[in-house]
């Protein structure tokens, strides 16, 4: 979906380890070469004041943070990037790349750990205004394969349990199957230049010169 003469908002989602962040890279490569103008964020962080949050709750001990906390945290890291860098870039007419938005929470604070959806969603639309990605990429990956993937010093909610890893891939398969012209879901055990080229060629279609 395009807005109008806005930009175009794609977000990258997915378990840890999945490559989120490699795709993210490589892609604005492509998008830059092709002479868009191109906002990488991520979340929780991205501005001043998301990177203190970031810090704080991802330097937390794990079962040291209430899931309802957990929730409201990365809402005001995300409300904190889409009043000051996602809706401007947008407005101005560029690519916004984010690796992850408000689809992470559904997936963790949700299906992960247990927080009623409907209290989820509803405060996604407070802290966004509504705001919505035109596109999602979902990098889908077997979590003990990610873990494996992840050789750097883990966070706390790396640290979890496998089955909660498990039922934050299933949250994620679940979203894909609801909003299926929304998502597209990529196989992320398959090489770097072949994801990229996939991700790449289905942006094309929807991104205006």
């Amino acid at each position: 979906m395009i807005r109008g003469a806005e930009g175009f908002f794609l977000t990258l989602e997915g378990g840890d380890g999945v490559g989120k962040s490699t795709l993210q890279r490589l892609l604005n490569q492509r998008i830059v070469d092709a002479g868009y103008d191109v906002v990488m964020c991520r979340e929780p962080g991205g501005t001043a004041l998301g990177e203190k949050l970031r810090s704080a709750l991802l330097g937390s001990k794990k079962n040291e943070v209430d899931p309802l906390a957990e929730l409201l945290i990365f809402l005001s890291a995300r409300a904190q990037l889409s009043a000051e860098i996602i809706k401007p870039a947008l407005k101005r007419g560029a690519i916004v790349i984010c690796d992850r938005f408000t689809d992470s929470s559904i997936a963790y604070q949700h299906y992960g750990r247990g927080i009623k959806k409907s209290i989820v969603e509803d405060l996604n639309a407070i802290a966004t205004e509504g705001l919505t990605p035109d596109r999602t990429i979902l990098l889908d990956l077997d979590p003990a394969i990610g873990s494996m993937r992840n050789v750097q010093a883990q966070d706390y909610m790396e640290q979890e349990t496998i089955n909660f890893h498990n039922r934050v891939r299933e949250g994620y398969l679940s979203l894909a199957k609801e909003f299926t012209e929304r998502w597209l879901i990529v196989d992320a055990l398959q090489e770097e230049g072949i994801i990229v080229d996939l991700v790449w060629t289905d942006l094309k279609k929807r991104i205006r010169g």
